[in-house]
């Protein structure tokens, strides 16, 4: 969507059952999207010792993801390629996404599994530091597509950046978006821009007011009643645009009970500019 993207969905895998759900996943995704799937096994001191104890050498590591790359593009028909690199998750994930063009990233989260552990903190720190929006996938498979996307507002903060990824995803997968707002004064302007947009696009959409005080739990509990298939969150720079942050609600939604899928944006610094300077 930026200039550089390749259509490109980049999918980091430990070779365990999560990762292998995420890459499905993004399978799915690119089969909408008519993008290529690339498969980075990031090769840190953990993928080294697990090697070690295997009695396997590197290039074990690349023999695994050709097989499962063989197996995808044999049985979905989407392009895919496959990248091991020497480096270390919070830093080489990024820097891949970038050097190949991708435009999203699929994120499996799990607890103390296999040789690398993209769990609470470690997986946020993926998610903060990714140049491109990162959909985070757990364990509960999603192999349909996404017909109902959750749009939680919370501030009047960079609305326009939500709006165009709401957008793109609709329109992609013939999806329906709730806006659920936050029932509080001076939400209605943002939420304006956004319907304005939908309107213009002719994306369907509908608005849900949320009260109560764990605006979290409200946005689960109705993305689980309404049998949603992903809530879309946006991350908030610091003021230096050195970093991005998530509140609680997002941390909260991110790695939600009924575990559905969560994209999250890092929005692009010119937007920001613009609220910094006010």
């Amino acid at each position: 969507m930026e200039a550089k993207m390749n259509n490109i969905i980049l999918v980091p895998t430990d070779f365990t059952e999560v990762t292998e759900n995420a890459m499905y996943q993004a399978v799915e995704a690119a089969k909408h999207l008519k993008y290529k799937v690339v498969l980075l096994h990031v090769i840190d001191k953990n993928t080294k010792a697990q090697l070690k104890k295997d009695y396997e050498g590197l290039e074990s590591i690349g023999i695994k993801l050709d097989a499962i790359a063989d197996e995808v593009k044999s049985a979905h028909k989407v392009e895919i390629e496959t990248i091991a690199k020497e480096g270390d998750i919070f830093t080489t994930i990024g820097e891949v996404a970038t050097d190949i063009g991708a435009n999203l990233l699929y994120l499996g989260t799990h607890g103390k599994v296999g040789m690398q552990k993209l769990t609470g903190s470690f997986a946020i720190k993926v998610v903060t530091s990714s140049p491109v929006p990162v959909v985070v996938v757990q364990k509960k498979p999603v192999n349909q597509g996404y017909k109902k996307i959750v749009l939680p507002i919370t501030s009047d903060a960079g609305p326009w950046e939500k709006t165009r990824w709401a957008t793109f995803i609709a329109k992609n997968f013939g999806a329906e978006i709730d806006i659920f707002q936050l029932d509080i004064p001076g939400l209605e302007e943002a939420t304006g821009i956004i319907t304005k947009h939908f309107d213009k696009e002719g994306v369907k959409y509908k608005i849900t007011k949320a009260g109560g005080k764990n605006f979290s739990k409200n946005v689960i509990d109705y993305a689980t009643s309404s049998v949603s298939d992903m809530i879309m969150i946006m991350t908030n720079p610091d003021k230096n645009f050195s970093t991005f942050l998530l509140g609680s609600y997002d941390e909260e939604m991110i790695f939600n009970t009924p575990q559905i899928p969560v994209m999250c944006i890092n929005p692009r610094k010119y937007n920001w500019e613009k609220i910094f300077k006010l």
